[in-house]
């Protein structure tokens, strides 16, 4: 059981540790002044073509596949400084899509396509069998129990420690008429 739950243990802290790896997707090369990449349904993309205009860098378009111009796509206006802008959409759902950005001086900074794939969570088996037989152990020994619990336990055996005493105490004198 020990070996189990240590087996479990151990995969859930790698699977964790390998999780953000398996989701973030390599950016793509920068096409005319944009980079673009996914981080499980999260598409973002960044540039730093464009310049301020009345308080605006300007505005991403994401397009899917049946989507032909910037208008029809889900906006979102861009946000940074003099060096560097970008823009993010988040809940985007497992396809192929076109990142538009256009500057607030209406010029285009780059078009790009990505690819955003399906987020799967990792299955994992609790149940192992011993290769050779029952394998010994402390068994559920090693649950952890929480500051209350132990506080509990402690006041118990303190109780039993007095009660235990004070019985044997009464008991060791003598019957008095």
């Amino acid at each position: 059981m020990h070996t189990t739950q240590l087996l479990l243990r151990s995969g859930l802290t790698v699977a964790a540790a390998a999780l953000p790896l398996a989701l973030t997707a390599t950016p793509a090369a920068a096409v005319s002044g944009i980079s673009v990449s996914t981080t499980g349904s999260t598409v973002s993309v960044t540039t730093s073509a464009c310049t301020q205009v009345n308080g605006s860098w300007g505005t991403a378009s994401l397009l899917n596949s049946s989507q032909a111009s910037f208008s029809q796509g889900r906006q979102v206006a861009l946000s940074g400084t003099s060096t560097l802008q970008s823009a993010a959409w988040s809940s985007v759902s497992a396809g192929t899509y076109t990142v538009i950005v256009r500057c607030a001086d209406n010029s285009t900074a780059g078009t790009q396509s990505v690819i955003v794939t399906p987020v799967s969570t990792p299955t994992i088996s609790a149940t192992a069998s011993p290769s050779r037989g029952v394998m010994g152990g402390i068994g559920g020994a090693t649950k952890d129990y929480g500051t209350l619990t132990l506080a509990a336990g402690g006041g118990l055996v303190g109780a039993g420690a007095l009660a235990t005493a004070w019985f044997l105490r009464r008991r060791s004198k003598p019957y008095r008429l």
